[in-house]
């Protein structure tokens, strides 16, 4: 990662304190495309008929892979569902650190701010029962992860940046709006439509940090 990404140069830059999620292990080329082309199918599976429902033998199946390769690889059905659920999140704080703007830097922070929460809502629609495992594991579980320090990082600089008046109390807001919980209760149990809830979002962000 060129070393000029993260630092905090503009009010659009993403701050250098943003942590790193874990560096994936180095793999064999061929050890790769079985592990996208296995979370691949367990993304499009587990979307289509819920993680419960799913077995390794229909992942393995739709993978074109070996049971035991699988077995081998993400252990059981949780390991290969965090997998895929840790492959989503990298994958998003790639895109903040080195993506196109507005997502990624060289923006105003409001407007990276507003699709960071599109980008956000977009990956819970796809792994919402994902997320919503891992942030109600235990009591709390939601601000232990990793992934939270990450988000709230962010968010805070950008609220900071951007003039909200305490971007401390704004960024935890803004994220527990974004915690799975409250989304599905938004979207499945209030019907509200994801682009509907974005912009609601995002707009209501923009009156906390207007610049």
């Amino acid at each position: 990662m060129p070393s000029n990404v993260s630092g905090p140069e503009s009010a659009s830059s993403t701050p250098t304190e943003l942590p790193l999620l874990g560096a994936p292990v180095r793999e064999r080329a061929d050890a790769a495309r079985n592990r996208i082309r296995v979370l691949n199918a367990a993304e499009t599976l587990f979307a289509e008929h819920g993680v419960d429902a799913v077995t390794m033998d229909d992942v393995a199946t739709a993978a074109g892979v070996g049971k035991g390769t699988l077995y081998r690889r993400f252990g059981d059905k949780a390991g290969l569902a965090m997998a895929l659920l840790d492959e989503r999140e990298r994958e998003l704080q790639q895109r903040i650190l080195t993506g196109p703007p507005p997502l990624g830097p060289d923006a105003p922070p409001t407007d990276r701010l507003a699709a960071f929460i599109e980008a956000y809502l977009e990956l819970l629609d796809r792994q919402l029962d994902l997320v919503l495992l891992s942030e109600t594991a235990t009591t709390g579980a939601r601000f232990r992860t990793g992934t939270h320090t990450l988000w709230r990082r962010h968010c805070h600089h950008l609220l900071e940046t951007g003039g909200a008046p305490d971007p401390e109390i704004a960024a935890d807001v803004l994220l527990a709006a974004l915690s799975a919980e409250q989304v599905r209760h938004w979207l499945r149990d209030r019907g509200l439509s994801l682009e509907a809830l974005t912009k609601s979002l995002a707009g209501l962000t923009r009156t906390w940090a207007p610049v």
